[in-house]
């Protein structure tokens, strides 16, 4: 009992620090592309990463985590698969509308529990699917204000919808299978990810906003917020990588919506943005939906009687395929968040 007791405080523990690090770097990220003019997302998460990476280093020098070699291919094909993914987010959010832009990251959830079903043969169950629709039509009815389509955007957005899914589905399952910490895979595959981000990174972003980040003139202001950008980043990519590790990728997801809403209303009574009754009545239904999606993952959770192996929200057969077809992510996305908040800044 003990020990369950530890595990719960564990989850609630990396939820709280996901969700507050995530906001937080919402609101110093809208500072600084929004109010400072510094729009280069994509270079600033290549940032992100390094400072993540060198964190981490300074933590193993000092002994605060043991570090578990993994297999070279693994790693290196995980990283690159969650810095390109980054890229496809950043290029769907230049080439879309904002509303579209909210419609790809609204087709995660539905994209990933169709990839768990297929490929590792997780059932979810009829009460699960109807608390993820609520919660999706009130994300939807909140954020989603227009709909422009066109076909470059579009495969963008598929292919940013893919390598999502596919980066967190692996987050979860090589910890698991692998039987290694949060810390020891955002440790080993965080340089992957920085350095692909970091030569694509500046080609991405003046692709995107037709300017130079090595050209930016840098204010003490601006690389102060840089700077503390960069350590917050550090508990966002830790946190994601321990909540997707401790529960699921899409609860992950819905936790991630959970951080939207609470973006809007701090955006409204801190910063001011417009508000209305569409996106009251967004939220509001939104968070029935996260009730919902709570309240159903304990109660079949509670069922699960000890020795009893029927699964609760999800029922998971074991596969004993290797990763990466013979071993085969995410990182720090909440950059996305400021561009919805202000079309001025491409993220």
């Amino acid at each position: 009992m003990g020990e369950k007791t530890n595990l719960q405080l564990g989850v609630v523990g990396a939820l709280f620090l996901s969700v507050a690090s995530s906001v937080s770097i919402v609101i110093c990220n809208k500072a600084l592309m929004s109010n400072l003019g510094f729009p280069f997302a994509t270079t600033l998460t290549s940032w992100h990463l390094m400072v993540t990476f060198v964190t981490l280093h300074v933590a193993l020098r000092f002994n605060f985590f043991e570090n578990k070699p993994i297999d070279m291919k693994t790693v290196m094909l995980f990283g690159i698969l969650n810095g390109v993914s980054i890229g496809f987010l950043n290029l769907s959010l230049g080439f879309n509308s904002i509303g579209f832009y909210q419609m790809t990251k609204l087709a995660i959830i539905p994209f990933t529990v169709l990839l768990e079903t297929i490929f590792l043969k997780k059932q979810f169950s009829r009460n699960i699917k109807f608390s993820l629709l609520i919660l999706l039509l009130g994300v939807g009815i909140a954020s989603i204000t227009d709909l422009q389509l066109n076909f470059v955007g579009t495969v963008l957005s598929l292919l940013a919808i893919v390598t999502t899914c596919v980066g967190q589905i692996l987050t979860n399952t090589i910890q698991k299978r692998l039987n290694i910490s949060s810390t020891q895979l955002l440790y080993q595959s965080a340089p992957y990810q920085a350095a692909i981000l970091f030569v694509t990174g500046p080609l991405v972003d003046q692709f995107l906003t037709k300017k130079n980040v090595f050209a930016y003139k840098y204010s003490n202001v601006v690389l102060g917020f840089i700077l503390l950008s960069c350590l917050i980043a550090v508990s966002v990519n830790f946190s994601t990588f321990l909540v997707i590790g401790k529960t699921s990728p899409v609860t992950y997801q819905v936790l991630g919506h959970l951080k939207t809403c609470l973006v809007l209303g701090f955006g409204y009574t801190l910063l001011h943005d417009p508000f209305t009754s569409r996106n009251i009545l967004g939220i509001l239904v939104a968070i029935v939906g996260m009730g919902l999606y709570s309240y159903f993952c304990t109660l079949e959770t509670k069922k699960k009687q000890p020795g009893d192996h029927s699964a609760p929200q999800v029922k998971e057969k074991d596969i004993a395929t290797p990763l990466l077809a013979g071993k085969d992510g995410y990182q720090d996305k909440e950059n996305h968040e400021t561009k919805k908040l202000s079309k001025d800044s491409l993220v």
